[in-house]
């Protein structure tokens, strides 16, 4: 079982940049695909972007490509989203989410594919 948890969400303004970092529990960091996904009150959570086990493979949503950086640091068991360019459309609170998987190439990019969630950090992006 692994515990995630966020942080680094804050208001800032336009064309702003942020970094969330998502600090995962246990010893097995490296087994786990990793993704974030965003909700805003109302609607279903998104899906923003995800990473294979290695750092070598990354999606994006397309409302983020170019603008938001997913990685990872294996040795430090944490996942991070670098945020430039926001825009308020961003505003949303961010998930980061695990999923184990024996696949070393695989991500994924549905919620319900996903087996441990942390508790979310804000974001809120003022015009």
């Amino acid at each position: 079982q692994v515990q995630l948890v966020e942080s680094g969400g804050g208001l800032v303004q336009a064309g702003d940049s942020l970094r969330l970092s998502c600090a995962a529990s246990g010893r097995t960091f490296s087994s786990y695909a990793m993704g974030w996904f965003r909700q805003v009150p109302g609607e279903e959570r998104r899906f923003v972007a995800t990473i294979n086990r290695s750092a070598g493979s990354t999606y994006y949503a397309d409302s983020v490509k170019g603008r938001f950086i997913i990685s990872r640091d294996n040795a430090k068991n944490t996942v991070y989203l670098q945020m430039n360019s926001l825009r308020p459309e961003d505003t949303a609170v961010y998930y980061c989410a695990a999923r184990m998987t024996y696949f070393t190439s695989s991500y994924y990019t549905e919620g319900l594919q996903y087996d441990y969630w942390g508790q979310g950090t804000q974001v809120t992006v003022s015009s």
